[in-house]
């Protein structure tokens, strides 16, 4: 996974909105013109303001792209996380690229409710969720530099979004869920084909020169994210897998897996049987009602088993919920 720094083809009064087909327009005339229609949005990081708070966004994005060297365990500022993983690794380009678990709109949608945690989330209390599942670490002190520049990042970002307009690529590719469940087996054959080279034939990762960091992260192991995390849910990695991997094949909207093959290298990614983590503090979601169908861990408001939340089929428990009047989420 590279990271890559996002600059916007076009700005035009804080706003760089580039359609779909490729045109750059100004964030008023299409939202005037093409309502129905999703334009794809960046950022162009030469607006960041140059005061005070431009220093704080800078400090923000620079620990997106960089957060093991400034708070790793080795951290310059700080030892917070548990592992030498960057927030950029699952939301690329420090945030802002397509179909990548997006974080443009972020500041805009918290607070929120959360049937993860079961109650309501300020935004900084969702970051530090990411520091301490993916990142296996400890919550930054929400008063901190370093968590007042990540909230002054997403701010910013924020400034380039349509408000109460969707963009493209807020949130990753769907996959259309098959007949049949994920095949972790398959997905091992499809892993070294299309994954090995850069994760590593035993998803340990490749380090960057100096170990400071690494130039593609871990997969599973004791340095990789936690059960618990989104990555760890097998929908949830396939919809990001679809659209970013492998790295130099997939385009933004522009799949290179299938959504079974997607789904099957996740599936083979997160087989607890075969791969160890971290082992989480806690297990989630309070209300059973309110679980994601592909968390793996019990006790379920259904009939069905752990293997079948975990690698599927899908569908059957989708209809289950739906039947009892109850949203499923994935």
């Amino acid at each position: 996974m590279r990271n890559l720094i996002v600059i916007g083809l076009a700005s035009i009064s804080g706003f760089a909105i580039i359609s779909s087909c490729g045109s750059a327009v100004e964030g008023k005339s299409a939202k005037a013109t093409t309502p129905a229609v999703e334009q794809m949005i960046t950022a162009d990081t030469a607006l960041i303001p140059h005061d005070q708070f431009g220093e704080s966004v800078r400090y923000g994005r620079e620990l997106m792209m960089n957060t093991a060297v400034l708070i790793g365990p080795d951290g310059s500022a700080g030892k917070y996380l548990g592992n030498k993983m960057n927030c950029t690794n699952c939301h690329q380009d420090a945030g802002t690229k397509a179909f990548s678990f997006n974080l443009m709109a972020s500041h805009d949608h918290y607070p929120q409710y959360r049937g993860r945690e079961g109650k309501v989330l300020t935004l900084a209390e969702r970051v530090n969720n990411c520091v301490t599942r993916p990142h296996n670490g400890k919550p930054l002190p929400l008063d901190s530099k370093e968590m007042v520049a990540f909230l002054s990042y997403f701010k910013w970002l924020s400034t380039f979004v349509p408000k109460n307009q969707p963009f493209k690529g807020a949130k990753n590719l769907t996959v259309t869920f098959p007949d049949i469940a994920a095949n972790p087996q398959h997905g091992q054959l499809l892993y070294q084909e299309n994954c090995s080279r850069c994760h590593g034939p035993n998803g340990e990762g490749q380090w960057n020169a100096d170990k400071s960091t690494y130039v593609y992260p871990p997969l599973w192991g004791a340095t990789a994210y936690q059960p618990g995390s989104s990555m760890h849910r097998v929908i949830k990695q396939a919809e990001w897998l679809k659209n970013n991997m492998p790295y130099d094949k997939a385009l933004p909207g522009k799949p290179f897996l299938t959504d079974q093959e997607a789904l099957d290298i996740a599936a083979f990614v997160n087989n607890d049987a075969i791969h160890p983590r971290p082992n989480p503090k806690s297990f989630d979601y309070p209300h059973i009602v309110e679980k994601a169908i592909d968390y793996d861990h019990g006790p379920f408001a259904d009939t069905f088993s752990v293997a079948q939340h975990k690698y599927g089929p899908y569908q059957p428990i989708i209809s289950y919920w739906k039947e009892k009047g109850w949203k499923a989420v994935y």
